[in-house]
């Protein structure tokens, strides 16, 4: 056992990425394409602070999570890309998405990529796994395929043109 409380596939899940922020990271630059400390820092739903999103980036890099490189357009920023790791998360958050809609009581605009992930299944989840990996790892994607990242930002944006 060692170091970890035990060796459950689920605890040792949950000792990575089981705290409060870790996963709404992940979705953040999943979801958002927020790559940079302050985009992660100022445009978070939940308002984390500095100190524990500075914490979380280190955990995630430390834990093949995320990585990061220089920011050719500016030298003292950094880009945090997913990992294959992380890409592989895609059927995690869509789940919890959905059990989060089912079971709680979710905002319309907030839930709608969930919305679109659950009625996608597995089948979506892949074409959105494939455009992360081309977006993040360089692997160029399946020829033909949609823009999952468009198709749920545009649904996003007419919830909240709806709402207005």
């Amino acid at each position: 056992m060692g170091e970890h409380r035990s060796d459950c596939p689920i605890n040792l899940a949950l000792e990575v990425i089981g705290d409060t922020w870790s996963l709404l990271v992940i979705r953040d630059i999943m979801f958002g394409d927020r790559r940079h400390f302050r985009e992660l820092l100022t445009r978070s739903e939940e308002g984390i602070a500095s100190n524990i999103l500075t914490d979380r980036l280190r955990r995630l890099l430390a834990n093949d999570l995320l990585s990061q490189a220089p920011d050719p357009r500016h030298k003292q920023r950094r880009i945090y890309h997913l990992t294959e790791r992380s890409i592989r998360l895609v059927p995690v958050l869509a789940t919890l998405g959905a059990w989060g809609r089912q079971h709680l009581p979710v905002s319309p605009e907030l839930s709608i990529r969930a919305r679109i992930l659950d009625e996608g299944g597995p089948n979506l989840w892949h074409q959105f796994m494939d455009e992360l990996r081309e977006t993040h790892l360089g692997q160029p994607r399946p020829a033909g395929t949609i823009s999952v990242a468009a198709h749920l930002e545009a649904a996003y944006q007419a919830e909240l043109a709806r709402r207005a």
